[in-house]
């Protein structure tokens, strides 16, 4: 698979961007890429060298519009720990 088409999106969120002090980043993923690819696409893509990567589904939920139910989509989250001293420049801000 192509490494931009397995990292999705960045999640940032308050929990996330606490994460991040720690050199834990977190990335809406494709839901068939699996460690191993998730590490070398965000290996590639932002030029740094993850250590470990945790990943989950998210699972759906029950959501109403009007009078009909409906649910939304599930997806799969990899959280990506880096070495000590690294750092993804997109969060950052530079």
């Amino acid at each position: 698979m192509d490494p931009a088409k397995i990292i999705i999106e960045p999640i940032v969120t308050e929990k996330s961007n606490q994460m991040r002090d720690s050199g834990k980043y977190t990335f809406k993923v494709d839901s068939r890429a699996n460690k191993i690819q998730i590490m070398q696409a965000v290996r590639e893509l932002f030029n740094v060298h993850p250590v470990s990567c945790h990943i989950m589904r998210v699972k759906r939920k029950p959501k109403r519009v009007r009078y009909q139910l409906g649910y939304t989509a599930e997806w799969k989250k990899a959280i990506v720990t880096l070495r000590a001293g690294e750092a993804i420049q997109v969060f950052e801000g530079v």
